[in-house]
C-alpha cells in the first residue's frame, strides 16, 4: 500500500538537483504527500547525518536556510545519507512513492546527457523515478525548461500495444488527473515483422501491415479502457504508428510536460534494468521523464477494481 510514503528528491548542491527539487516539491503538493530532501554523500558519518538538519551537512544546511514554505505547506524533511549515490539512490526507492533527481550532478563530464546515478536509480529503484533534464537540451523550450507553443499541460505515455504495462499506464493516468492534463498515448511498432536469428530474420507476411496495425489498435483499446473508465475526466489521444517508439517519444517530449515509460518490456527477462526505449528517452527527451517499474501497485494509479490483481 502507498500509505504516507514521501516524494524523495535527491540533491547534491548542483543547479540540476535544485531544478529537480522544484519539480518534486510540486509533485508532493499535488499528491498531498510528505517531501523528503535527501543528500547522499560519502562523508555522512552517523554523527553528521544525525546533525543534518542542524547544519552538519553543508548542502542541506544551505537548502534549509533558503527554504520558503508556502502557506499551509508542511516543512520538508532534510536527510543526510552516508554511502555512494549509485547504490544508495536506488535503495531510497523502497521507501518512496516517487524518487526525483536531476539529469546531471556535480561529478562526471558536463557534456553527458545523463549521469550514472540517474541511470542506476531509473534502472533499479522500486518506485517510479523522475529525471528532470537540463533545459539546455534545446528544442523550443524556455531557459527554465518549460515548453512552448501549447495551451494546457500534456503528459505523454509510451506503451507497447502488444502487452499490458500497468505500472506506467496507471502512473500516467494518475498524473494527468492530478495535473488536469491531456494524456497522449504513443505506441510504435516495427514493420515488417522480423523473426529471431534462427530464422535468418525472414519477414513475416502472414498478415498485411494494415491488418497487423488494426489488431494492435484493438489490443491497445482493451489495455487502456479500464484506465479511461477510472479517469473519465482525462482527455486521451492515442497515436499508433509503424515507427521507432523511442524516436516518437523524444519528438513528443517537445510538446509535453512529462513523458512516462515503463522500465522495460515484460517479455524480456531483464529484472531491474532499463529497456532500450526507456534508456533512449532518458538520454534525449526534452522534458522530465518518469520511468515506472512494471509491478502494479496502488501507488501507480492502477484502477481500483484491478489493484489487488
Amino acid at each position: 500500500m502507498e500509505g504516507n510514503l514521501p516524494v524523495i528528491v535527491a540533491v547534491d548542491g548542483s543547479v540540476d538537483s535544485e531544478r529537480a527539487l522544484r519539480w518534486g516539491r510540486e509533485a508532493a503538493r499535488l499528491q498531498a504527500a510528505p517531501l523528503h530532501v535527501v543528500h547522499v554523500w560519502p562523508y555522512a558519518t552517523a554523527e553528521r547525518a544525525a546533525a543534518g538538519e542542524a547544519g552538519g551537512d553543508p548542502v542541506l544546511a544551505r537548502l534549509r536556510d533558503e527554504w520558503e514554505g508556502a502557506e499551509g505547506e508542511p516543512d520538508p524533511v532534510f536527510r543526510s545519507v552516508g554511502g555512494l549515490p549509485d547504490s544508495m539512490l536506488p535503495a531510497l526507492g523502497a521507501e518512496a512513492r516517487m524518487l526525483v533527481l536531476g539529469s546531471r550532478g556535480r561529478g562526471g563530464f558536463a557534456s553527458l546527457l545523463l549521469g550514472s546515478n540517474g541511470l542506476a536509480a531509473a534502472g533499479q529503484a522500486a518506485c517510479p523515478v523522475v529525471i528532470v533534464p537540463r533545459p539546455d537540451r534545446g528544442g523550443g523550450r524556455r531557459a527554465d525548461g518549460e515548453r512552448l507553443g501549447l495551451d494546457g499541460p500534456q503528459i505523454t505515455l509510451g506503451v507497447d500495444a502488444e502487452e499490458d504495462q500497468p505500472g506506467a499506464i496507471g502512473f500516467a493516468f494518475a498524473e494527468a488527473g492530478r495535473r488536469g492534463a491531456r494524456l497522449k498515448v504513443i505506441s510504435g511498432y516495427t514493420w515488417p515483422l522480423l523473426m529471431p536469428p534462427a530464422f535468418e530474420y525472414l519477414a513475416a507476411y502472414e498478415a498485411t501491415q494494415q491488418e497487423y496495425e488494426d489488431a494492435l489498435a484493438d489490443q491497445l483499446t482493451k489495455v487502456l479502457d479500464p484506465y479511461r473508465r477510472h479517469h473519465p475526466e482525462t482527455e486521451v489521444e492515442v497515436e499508433l504508428r509503424g515507427a521507432d517508439a523511442a524516436g516518437l517519444l523524444v519528438d513528443a517530449s517537445l510538446e509535453s510536460d512529462l513523458v512516462v515509460v515503463a522500465r522495460h518490456r515484460r517479455r524480456l527477462p531483464l529484472g531491474r534494468r532499463l529497456g532500450s526505449v526507456a534508456h533512449a528517452v532518458l538520454l534525449h527527451a526534452l522534458c522530465p521523464i518518469a520511468v515506472v517499474p512494471g509491478q502494479a501497485t496502488v501507488a501507480t494509479g492502477k484502477p481500483e477494481a484491478d489493484a489487488g490483481a
